[in-house]
C-alpha cells in the first residue's frame, strides 16, 4: 500500500482523483490538497504565479501533515510546469523534491514518462488552453523528442469552464483530434481541469489509440514513484501492462 500526495491548484476536476482511488485495488491513497490560485486563468503570468516555489511548498508542507507519511508527491497541473519551459519546470520539481523528501514529479513530466512507457513517438494534441499556452506545451513535448501531428485549442480561458465539460464532449473532442492526425500513436489531453477518470476506458474504445489525459497520468505517475505500478484495470491503456 501506498501513499501519493496531489498539489491541484484551485477546484475543478479534483473529484478526479477519490474517484481513482475506487479503481485501486491494493489499498493505495491518493491524498489532495488545494494550491493557491490567485487568478483562474490559462495565461502565463497567471500560470507562473500558481507553480511558484513557495506556493508549491506549502502545498507539499500540508499533504503530509494531513496524510501522513507520503511515498510520492506530484504537482498536478500541467500548464503550471511547463509554462516554466523544460529546464524551469525540471527545477520546479527539484525544489519540490527537496522539500518533500520523496519521489515528486508534475504532470508535463509525467506525459513524457507514460509516452515512454507506451513506445509514443507521435502524438495529437487536444488542449483546453488558448493557443500561445497550448504552443507551450508542444514545445516541452518537442524538446523531450515526442513529436506533435496536430494542436488543437479550444481558446477556454478559465480552468473551472474546463470543469463543467462533460463526458460525452470530453469523447467527441478526444475523437476529433484523433481523426485529424490518423498517424499519431496516442491522443493527449493535457488539462487536470478536465473530468476523464470516468472515461478512460471508452476514450480509448473511441478513438482506437491511447489516450492520455492530465489526471490520468499523474495518478499513475505518483504510483510508479511510489513503487506501486502495477495492473490497474478501469483506467485505460496506461495502466495495463500486459
Amino acid at each position: 500500500m501506498s501513499t501519493v500526495g496531489f498539489l491541484y491548484p484551485g477546484f475543478s476536476a479534483e473529484d478526479d482523483y477519490p474517484r481513482a482511488e475506487k479503481l485501486l485495488t491494493d489499498g493505495s491513497r491518493l491524498a489532495l490538497v488545494h494550491t493557491a490560485m490567485p487568478e483562474d486563468a490559462h495565461r502565463e503570468d497567471a500560470l507562473l504565479a500558481i507553480g511558484g516555489d513557495e506556493v508549491l511548498a506549502d502545498g507539499a508542507r500540508r499533504v503530509a501533515a494531513e496524510a501522513g507519511p507520503l511515498d510520492a508527491v506530484v504537482w498536478a497541473c500541467t500548464s503550471g510546469s511547463f509554462i516554466f519551459g523544460p529546464e524551469g519546470a525540471a527545477r520546479q520539481v527539484a525544489a519540490l523534491e527537496r522539500v518533500s523528501g520523496v519521489p515528486t514529479s508534475s504532470t508535463s513530466f509525467a506525459f513524457v514518462d507514460a509516452c515512454r512507457r507506451l513506445g509514443v513517438h507521435s502524438v495529437a494534441v487536444g488542449a483546453t488552453y488558448p493557443p500561445d499556452v497550448a504552443g507551450a506545451f508542444v514545445h516541452f513535448l518537442t524538446h523531450h523528442d515526442i513529436s506533435v501531428h496536430t494542436l488543437s485549442a479550444r481558446d477556454i480561458i478559465t480552468a473551472a469552464e474546463v470543469g463543467t465539460l462533460p463526458p460525452e464532449t470530453v469523447l467527441e473532442f478526444a475523437a476529433a483530434v484523433a481523426s485529424d492526425a490518423p498517424g499519431a500513436d496516442a491522443v493527449l489531453l493535457p488539462d487536470t481541469a478536465l473530468h476523464t477518470v470516468d472515461v478512460l476506458d471508452a476514450l480509448d474504445a473511441r478513438v482506437g489509440r491511447p489516450v492520455l489525459t492530465a489526471n490520468q497520468v499523474s495518478i499513475w505517475q505518483g504510483l510508479r514513484l511510489a513503487g506501486a505500478d502495477v495492473d490497474r484495470p478501469g483506467l485505460g491503456t496506461l495502466f495495463r501492462r500486459g
